[in-house]
């Protein structure tokens, strides 16, 4: 019962209606994952109540590499440039050392994250947005700071206890952790990024496979000045070939840039049989001067921990109106740098599609393609991210372990003059080939493929073949179930937009191009609040490069249905020209798509909708 000696409250952060739910979602976690839920939800309109037990973001540095497809989920919904002034830069990524030391002998360079010779000219064809290194505590305020301004209301201090669901919604009890106060909400659904230690998934009991805690590392986050062993070299990440850091399936040290070139990760393998490791400040600064190659070095230790290494995932994301993303689901070592990238699609993924049923534009059969979509993305970079540790043993054949200094007695073999040194030497080059499958997995990231309710296979298109190893190299494509190739068109100023600006926002898009009349006639015809039309070669959507031409697949007259996450949903890819066909088609693929009939604001002798003359882009 309300006090009656205390005024009301001046501000109600959740307005009353009469639907009976206290916000449409919980989002429970407010790291990468469930940041980018709660801002996407909000940027589509929904009403969204976002928690965490902590006081703030995350705080340590852990992940870091940005790849591409996160950049487009963060220029989709409006913080790319925010993000990219947090970030540093990929020119800086990526001249990737193998040496004894940073002052030490060098052995291999690999020139990592798209930003070599090879392999560049691939990732600028790839996307419009170049790869970043965003460190998490630096992500993390940009996603909430922006759902928060456009409608979601953040709680920190605020801990999931448990739900209950039944067939109309969810009822979530939270504790306050500042004051022990409990309390509920009512919401029509919930989603979880709670991290590796989900009690939501544990509740829902989720099925895992896979093991936890195989192999432990120790880290030390410090402040040193090393921009003069790195700067003339620059790269985020440097191993570190050192006797005294040989341990487990990498058997090397690490040195990551969190902050360049001042602030640093040592990290290294431990014996888990041992327990945990001595990480005392004088082994930890002992540690570091080893792996930079100066006994002399000062440095300012920061926070030391162990983390383990973990290989499993879920086969199953979702439970009635309770869903789980992120950590949650797919528990793996940083290698390859999948981690967030993969959690920030996992809610790009799913929060469409809540709006799109929350709002009445999709029946709840949409949600079941959740799991069908994303978790084989999950199964694929928990098995990328440990077989990337596993690649680093041909890294280290050329080790004498016979000597009680591997690494310099090795060496003396790996530059010996004789048919045994160029041995060697062969075996090293192709384990240093072998380690672009972790760092210039272009495939990897962009490669993914849909298979479910919410994708309508082309019948015509036959099995896809792979020419070039999938991992390491994108195959783009418009067939359903591909994301959106990135091609370069005209906007209205005369500036260069990717085929990736003009779909998205929150919306469905058919795109067609200027003899796709038919269809512009049938979505006018439809006039759907949520599905816009983009006509290639109209003013707004130019192809003066002819770059979409190269790409496209399918005939200037067919269509795409292009879905609010850049994904193809449905292609037709021969011409109509008949209005009357293209109609029953796009309105056939639409229901199927979205899980229910289409109710259309317009008959058939309806004039075109409020945006039928914006030019390219409606």
């Amino acid at each position: 019962m309300d006090n009656p000696t205390l005024p009301p409250p001046v501000f109600q952060p959740f307005s009353a209606d009469d639907s009976g739910y206290d916000t449409d979602v919980v989002v429970v976690g407010l790291g990468p994952a469930g940041g980018t839920a709660a801002l996407a939800l909000a940027t589509y309109g929904i009403r969204v109540h976002a928690v965490s037990m902590f006081p703030w973001v995350a705080n340590s540095p852990r992940a870091h590499i940005t790849n591409q497809r996160a950049v487009e989920v963060l220029r989709d919904l409006d913080v790319q440039h925010e993000v990219e002034k947090q970030a540093t830069p990929w020119d800086q990524m990526g001249d990737t050392l193998f040496t004894t030391s940073l002052a030490g002998e060098e052995i291999l360079r690999l020139q990592t994250w798209g930003t070599g010779d090879l392999r560049y000219g691939d990732y600028l064809r790839g996307s419009p947005c170049s790869m970043l290194d965003v460190p998490q505590p630096l992500m993390e305020p940009v996603l909430i700071k922006n759902a928060a301004e456009r409608g979601a209301i953040v709680s920190f201090h605020t801990e999931y206890l448990s739900h209950e669901q039944d067939a109309d919604g969810v009822t979530v009890r939270f504790r306050d952790v500042r004051t022990g106060q409990l309390f509920e909400q009512r919401a029509r659904y919930l989603l979880a990024f709670d991290g590796a230690r989900s009690r939501v998934a544990e509740q829902i009991e989720l099925p895992f496979e896979g093991e936890l805690a195989r192999a432990g590392t120790a880290y030390t986050l410090f402040n040193a000045d090393l921009s003069r062993y790195v700067a003339h070299r620059p790269s985020i990440l440097h191993w570190i070939f050192n006797s005294n850091a040989g341990f487990g399936e990498i058997g090397m040290g690490l040195l990551r840039a969190v902050k360049p070139w001042h602030q640093w990760i040592a990290g290294w393998g431990f014996d888990m049989a041992g327990g945990e490791p001595d990480l005392s400040d004088e082994t930890v600064t002992k540690r570091i001067q080893t792996l930079v190659g100066d006994p002399s070095l000062e440095i300012e230790i920061v926070t030391k921990s162990c983390w383990y290494v973990n290989q499993q995932y879920a086969t199953n994301y979702q439970v009635g109106r309770v869903f789980c993303g992120g950590d949650a689901v797919h528990r793996h070592p940083p290698s390859s740098g999948l981690g967030s990238n993969t959690s920030i699609q996992d809610a790009f993924n799913l929060a469409w599609k809540v709006a799109f049923v929350v709002n009445g534009d999709a029946g709840p059969a949409l949600l079941d393609s959740y799991t069908p979509e994303r978790m084989p993305v999950g199964k694929q970079v928990v098995a990328r991210a440990n077989q990337s540790r596993k690649d680093y043993a041909g890294l280290r054949e050329w080790f004498d372990h016979d000597s009680d200094d591997p690494v310099r007695d090795g060496l003396v073999k790996l530059k010996e003059a004789s048919p045994q040194g160029v041995e060697l030497r062969e075996r090293l080059y192709q384990a240093l080939e072998l380690k672009n499958t972790e760092f210039n997995a272009h495939g990897v990231e962009l490669n993914q493929r849909y298979e479910s309710g919410a994708v309508l296979p082309d019948p015509a298109a036959g099995p896809e073949q792979w020419p070039q190893d999938r991992e390491v190299y994108l195959q783009a494509t418009t067939r359903p179930g591909a994301k959106l190739p990135h091609a370069w068109l005209v906007g209205t100023e005369g500036t260069r937009v990717s085929t990736l600006d003009v779909v998205g926002r929150g919306k469905m898009t058919l795109l067609t191009g200027l003899a796709g009349q038919a269809w512009k006639h049938a979505a006018d015809k439809l006039d759907l609040p949520f599905l816009r039309t983009v006509v290639v070669g109209e003013e707004g959507a130019l192809d003066p490069y002819g770059y979409w031409n190269r790409i496209r697949e399918i005939d200037e007259a067919g269509a795409l249905l292009v879905r609010p996450d850049g994904y193809v949903a449905w292609r037709h890819s021969t011409a109509v020209w008949d209005d009357t066909t293209a109609l029953h088609q796009l309105e056939e693929a639409l229901s199927a798509v979205l899980g229910r009939s289409l109710n259309r604001q317009g008959d058939a002798d309806s004039t075109h909708s409020a945006g039928a003359d914006m030019g390219g882009i409606r």
